[in-house]
């Protein structure tokens, strides 16, 4: 019996502290509110962020002759998105790449997106510290992942439009993004 009630005291434990992980949002005295840590995509699309997220993602218009061509090399990768939704920025790079992805029928499970702090002491940083050892130093920072290892990755804004940068990094070709010192490639 004890076994039993220590086993449901523990997933309860898991349970509450995952809970607390996923679109925490913070609000402080006269400013907007933001997001930190794992969040969603249906969060991004409610709320207080539809309105930035929403626009920017109806007004882009996906370059269609570069995503036809990659499909099948962006399904091999699983990409880690960090990003503010207190950001410029993010809020007008995140919704384009999100398109460009949907539109390139990315399997979305494969995306990972946490949001960073904007607080002083927690600038740039999430709750449970997934930007540990990865060097983020502007958002949004798109990291791809091939194979388990980093690949490369778009930082802050992309070189030359989102669809190329992506090209360039799924069919291996050379690409140094913008701020190349945030770099993480072993």
């Amino acid at each position: 019996m004890k076994t039993i009630v220590l086993t449901f005291l523990f997933l309860f434990i898991i349970t509450i502290n995952t809970a607390q992980e996923f679109n925490q949002e913070i609000t402080i005295e006269n400013q907007q509110p933001f997001l930190v840590g794992k969040i969603s995509l249906e969060d991004l699309k409610s709320k207080t962020y539809k309105s930035w997220y929403n626009l920017n993602y109806t007004n882009y218009k996906v370059d269609f002759s570069i995503i036809n061509t990659i499909k099948e090399e962006l399904s091999d990768y699983k990409i880690l998105l960090f990003m503010g939704t207190w950001c410029g920025d993010s809020k007008r790079e995140v919704p384009q790449f999100i398109k460009i992805l949907e539109s390139a029928n990315f399997a979305m499970e494969n995306l990972k997106i946490v949001a960073v702090d904007k607080r002083k002491d927690f600038y740039k940083k999430s709750p449970t510290g997934e930007e540990w050892g990865l060097n983020i130093t502007r958002v949004p920072t798109f990291i791809f992942y091939k194979n388990g290892r980093e690949t490369n990755r778009i930082i802050e804004s992309p070189i030359e439009t989102l669809e190329a940068d992506i090209k360039k990094i799924v069919t291996q070709k050379p690409y140094t993004p913008n701020y190349p010192k945030s770099l993480h490639l072993d």
